[in-house]
């Protein structure tokens, strides 16, 4: 493959409920099972007929109610006329990088998109994909060197559009029977999953449910600029999920540049609050550090990360600037990616170079833009 390819065969995402924004019946792939086992039963309906239902949605990922054959006419009837499958209506657009990773543009169902990416894992785990899901439609933080949030925010996702991004795309590698299949998932793409904690934390109980997707907590990883309160909630829950903070400056005042929410919620107060996540036995936090040429890849900026993070137990990914056209920053030189790693490993800190996938198809890290691409395609 020489570039870029262009999904043109992608499979049929219509359902037997089309929804839209004015439709007002519950998304059944918002509930969380023993929620989804209370409204079917609260309907009139035994209470094991709400497991089933919740088998078809997640296990098996049905995108008809139609098809539900296990389950007596009347109450599919029930369904179609009071509920809505929800989500995600169908796949806009799919493009392959190079390298192997999808990226995906979803359309919701009020017509507006986002972007999810499938990524494969390096060597002899290129058959164990990461799928990097959205948790907003547009982004109000604002980080410098991002493109998602240039076009401004538009909303949050509900439980049951952040959970349809996985049964789409991993139904998608069902159908290329290629051997590969979903392993982990990352809340790292468009939007700040901590501005949206509810729904969320609502997605991750639905995904990690052994009656559905069966995604292990221990393979899927939640990553926030640092918005405090999202935090504090998203520990309340203690979901045994991974923790991913982008940090990408040791200082309050570089911070600020480059990411405005840092006046909002300053570095020690974030470190605080980051030393008190619940964190099971052996795991760590994952601080993310964009690496901006000759903005703060200097070897003070690691000495000074490295003092900053050991109170915490972590480990530290450095991750070189991807280009943007509509962005001033530049890539580093090698040479200061690989002294800025060693600092911290001289520091015995746990640090690894994130090369990013995707980046043919602008699927990498920071450059998911969903509805500005749009204007400009």
């Amino acid at each position: 493959m020489l570039g870029p390819e262009l999904i043109t065969k992608l499979p049929p995402m219509t359902t037997a409920n089309p929804t839209n924004a004015a439709d007002p019946r519950p998304a059944l792939r918002a509930f969380p099972r023993e929620d989804l086992i209370q409204f079917i039963e609260d309907a009139g309906f035994p209470a094991f007929r709400g497991k089933q239902v919740f088998h078809w949605l997640h296990r098996k990922g049905v995108r008809d109610i139609a098809a539900m054959k296990n389950l007596p006419a009347d109450l599919r009837q029930w369904l179609i006329e009071n509920t809505r499958l929800g989500g995600v209506d169908g796949i806009e657009r799919a493009l392959v990088s190079t390298d192997g990773s999808i990226k995906f543009l979803l359309r919701l169902r009020d017509g507006l998109k986002v972007e999810a990416v499938l990524m494969p894992g390096s060597g002899n785990n290129a058959d164990k994909m990461t799928l990097c899901v959205s948790s907003q439609v547009g982004c109000a933080v604002d980080c410098k060197f991002c493109v998602t949030g240039m076009n401004g925010f538009y909303r949050n996702m509900t439980p049951d559009e952040i959970v349809d991004q996985v049964l789409i795309t991993r139904a998608h590698l069902e159908q290329l029977d290629d051997g590969r299949f979903l392993r982990n998932i990352v809340y790292m793409g468009m939007g700040e999953p901590m501005l949206n904690p509810e729904n969320v934390i609502a997605s991750v109980r639905i995904l990690t449910d052994q009656e559905g997707v069966n995604i292990s907590n221990r393979r899927l990883t939640v990553s926030t600029s640092g918005i405090i309160p999202g935090l504090e909630k998203l520990a309340a829950a203690d979901l045994g999920v991974g923790l991913a903070i982008s940090l990408n400056s040791p200082t309050n005042a570089e911070r600020q540049d480059i990411m405005p929410i840092t006046r909002k919620y300053p570095l020690e107060d974030l470190l605080d609050t980051v030393a008190r996540f619940p964190l099971r036995t052996r795991e760590r936090v994952t601080f993310e550090y964009v690496l901006l040429g000759n903005v703060n890849d200097s070897a003070a900026h690691a000495r000074q990360v490295a003092k900053l993070v050991k109170r915490v137990p972590c480990k530290v990914n450095v991750i070189p600037f991807n280009p943007d056209p509509a962005l001033p920053y530049e890539r580093p030189e090698d040479e200061a990616i690989a002294n800025f790693q060693q600092i911290l490993l001289d520091a015995n800190l746990t640090a690894s170079i994130r090369w990013s996938k995707a980046l043919d198809v602008s699927g990498a890290c920071g450059q998911l833009a969903g509805q500005s691409r749009q204007r400009t395609e």
